[in-house]
């Protein structure tokens, strides 16, 4: 990893039996391979024990006492400089998977940038990816305005893409904003520690 190199973890947030995130985190992790500028992880939720009940105290904590199955995940949002939730939409909403590991830190997320892609229906996601904009705007991270929404994607992906050739296009634009964002807050982190 180069001096410049920002350390990219992308969620996949669904953790339903026959998901479709997976799919659509893969094709995301090539783009950013391909853009040059990250390191990259992937967090699948449906490998992490995320347990819905919470310890008293706040996440806040260095001493949270987080299950000992999260430790791994925990490292890897700690040592990340940028994000890229992948996320379906239940309900007008977002996975309680989600919420869980959300709300199982703080620190982690705190003057960091997280970008969105999201899959659904006829509304691909947007519902979803409008609620997490407020859950990371209280844990003091900074929202990229241009997300990838994939409206039906069970009729619009094949082997692994999307059918739209403009999608590679508008994944340039998530991560070119997101590497801005990813080297000028790891600078300012360094520089002068976070007071949220």
């Amino acid at each position: 990893m180069s001096e410049n190199t920002s350390k990219l973890v992308i969620i996949t947030g669904s953790v339903r039996e026959g998901r479709f995130g997976p799919v659509v985190t893969d094709w995301v992790a090539a783009r950013a391979h391909e853009h040059g500028g990250f390191d990259v992880t992937v967090v699948d939720l449906a490998d992490v024990d995320l347990p819905l009940a919470l310890p008293d105290g706040s996440p806040r904590s260095d001493s949270y006492p987080r299950p000992d199955g999260m430790r791994a995940v925990t490292e890897r949002l700690d040592e990340a400089d940028a994000f890229v939730v992948v996320t379906p939409e239940y309900n007008h909403s977002y996975p309680a998977s989600l919420k869980a590991l959300i709300d199982w830190h703080f620190t982690q997320w705190a003057a960091k940038p997280v970008a969105f892609v999201s899959y659904g229906g006829a509304a691909g996601g947007r519902h979803a990816v409008l609620h997490l904009e407020n859950v990371f705007t209280e844990l003091h991270a900074v929202t990229i305005r241009d997300g990838l929404a994939f409206p039906h994607y069970y009729a619009t992906w094949e082997e692994g893409a999307p059918l739209d050739d403009s999608a590679a296009v508008y994944a340039k634009t998530l991560l070119e904003q997101l590497s801005w964002w990813a080297d000028a807050l790891r600078t300012a982190r360094e520089a002068v520690p976070y007071p949220g």
